[in-house]
């Protein structure tokens, strides 16, 4: 915090360009409604741009014409330009249209700017509280003597008696409603955060992407060297403090009996009296879906990017054989060049010359090679009867049957897995319909409406299923892959 970083920063960092900005009204209100109070994570040029224009022709009915001169697209030319840096610009493989995304330093200074405004309840006790649930969980933690843990332990067990004697006796303590409205605010306020923070494991991640880019761009070296450095920053980013914690978080989370938790309980607060006066908002109540989609948009472009970075190192050998292919092109036609006109001098010469020596014992011995024989066999034409129907048999998969079973599974449950789908209903076709469910996975097929599927890879599932071997005997097959689990 001296002078010398805040002058830097007052002058390059886009969350302070954008506060100091004579737009930053419109371009804060905006982004929030379009990006933050949605949960959009990307949105199309087309609808972006109509929903600016939507916006400037209020706010040019209210503050007259002159008030927002530019038009929508001018606007957003501005945004994104490196000087101001408050939106990413970008394209998606397979499509020309542009999308945009907020950046991490917008979405800081409008959750900076929504916190000016006056709270009409400001809690303390909550946060204290959370304070010493923190402490505590970090110095029992890392309590490495087992005599203090398991003082720890009884304590807490007298405590869980005590307080289960008094609910027997008919003493059920309860929460007021300033202690409610507290932990409520507290909770509100620290699910927006960590929707926030996707963005910035994705901002990491792309500069990660194009810090390798550049480093390949500028190598000199082997290309062994080359990919050992890149798979060790890649390493070095998964075993970060913040790769593992985002992957602990997305374990959590994708857990359906965490999500069944987290709804009824959603479901419960917010049907308190005190918290309903408090008008919360209304996607509160899918607030676990919201970290959801947020954390697979995360893990898509961390996949998109390996992808990516795996074309540039293809092109990059492509481009290193080319080199290659030409430097012996160019020898070739050197050599037919000089072939008729040889020279007539000496063109090298030895200083010395040596005699070689070879002993008679050093000579291998004679080693008779051995003749095949050949067996005259006369060709005889015979008659087999064989079944030909086999030839004609073909294993035809109904993915509108596993479809329909899918959504039967989900109609109980929000999420299943492609494991627990095997299980309850064996695959009939073998490798077949495991793929044949895979396609309904990505998307492929016509059937596959009324849910979606999310992959993650960080974890390995084994689907086995009964197959019969070459010798007509029952056996168990497994296929190892990342879990797959159908949502509704």
């Amino acid at each position: 915090m001296d002078y010398g970083t805040l002058d830097v920063l007052r002058t390059r960092h886009p969350a302070w360009r954008l506060l100091r900005s004579d737009h930053a009204p419109l371009v804060a209100s905006f982004l929030h409604r379009v990006f933050v109070t949605t949960n959009a994570r990307v949105m199309a040029a087309a609808d972006f741009t109509e929903a600016l224009e939507n916006e400037l022709f209020a706010l040019r009915e209210h503050l007259g014409e002159d008030a927002f001169p530019k038009s929508a697209v001018e606007y957003l030319n501005d945004w994104t330009s490196p000087e101001k840096g408050w939106l990413r610009k970008f394209y998606k493989a397979g499509t020309d249209e542009a999308q945009f995304d907020l950046t991490p330093a917008t979405e800081k200074a409008i959750a900076w700017l929504a916190s000016l405004t006056e709270r009409p309840f400001v809690g303390t006790e909550s946060r204290l509280m959370t304070l010493f649930a923190l402490l505590e969980q970090i110095t029992v933690g890392t309590e490495t003597d087992p005599v203090r843990r398991l003082e720890d332990l009884r304590k807490k067990r007298d405590e869980i008696d005590a307080e289960i004697a008094r609910v027997l006796s008919g003493d059920v303590p309860l929460l007021d409603d300033a202690a409610v409205k507290d932990r409520f605010q507290q909770f509100q306020q620290l699910a927006r955060e960590l929707l926030s923070d996707f963005r910035e494991v994705e901002h990491n991640f792309r500069l990660l992407d194009r810090k390798v880019r550049e480093k390949i761009a500028l190598w000199e070296g082997s290309k062994g060297a080359l990919l050992d450095e890149i798979m060790g920053e890649r390493d070095a980013i998964a075993d970060s403090d913040q790769g593992r914690s985002f992957r602990a978080f997305w374990d959590f989370l994708m857990s359906s009996i965490r999500q069944e938790e987290l709804s009824e309980r959603l479901d419960k607060v917010l049907s308190l009296p005190v918290v309903t006066a408090l008008k919360p908002d209304a996607r509160t109540r899918r607030v676990h879906y919201d970290w959801l989609e947020a954390g697979e948009h995360t893990q898509r472009t961390v996949a998109q990017l390996s992808q990516q970075l795996r074309r540039f190192l293809d092109d990059a050998a492509f481009l290193e054989n080319r080199r290659i292919m030409d430097l012996l092109h160019c020898i070739e036609s050197k050599a037919l060049a000089l072939r008729e006109s040889q020279p007539v001098d000496t063109i090298i010469s030895i200083d010395a010359m040596g005699a070689e020596i070879k002993l008679p014992l050093e000579r291998p011995l004679f080693n008779p090679s051995v003749k095949p024989l050949l067996d005259n066999l006369a060709l005889q034409a015979g008659e087999d009867d064989i079944d030909i129907t086999r030839l004609f048999d073909q294993i035809v998969v109904d993915k509108t049957l596993l479809a329909d079973g899918i959504r039967r599974a989900l109609r109980g449950q929000a999420q299943v897995t492609l494991r627990d789908l095997v299980e309850r209903m064996p695959l009939a076709h073998g490798l077949a319909e495991l793929v044949a469910y895979l396609q309904l996975a990505h998307g492929e097929s016509e059937v596959a409406e009324g849910f979606r599927a999310v992959v993650d890879e960080a974890v390995m599932e084994p689907v086995r299923w009964q197959a019969r071997d070459a010798q007509d005997r029952m056996i168990t097959r497994v296929a190892r892959l990342p879990r797959v689990v159908y949502v509704r």
